[in-house]
């Protein structure tokens, strides 16, 4: 049988899921423009890249490495 704390978890987890659906839709609303310009480095992003992968802010390099980064810190 569900108590009180069952019922505050289950409220707190509905906003958490409603809040990042909103932070998701806005955030795939805004990102659909790639930049010109990498945000790491300042190199223009070429045109192919921009094509491939709408949404991108950064150079193939920079992503690159930020993945790399992003695994290391990961484990």
């Amino acid at each position: 049988m569900a108590d009180i704390a069952d019922f505050a978890n289950d409220l707190v987890q509905e906003r958490i899921d409603r809040a990042m659906a909103m932070r998701n839709a806005a955030k795939s609303g805004t990102s659909a423009h790639s930049l010109l310009f990498c945000e790491a480095c300042d190199d223009p992003i070429p045109e192919a890249r921009r094509l491939a992968s709408p949404g991108c802010s950064q150079c193939i390099s920079c992503q690159s490495l930020s993945e790399t980064r992003g695994i290391r810190h990961a484990r």
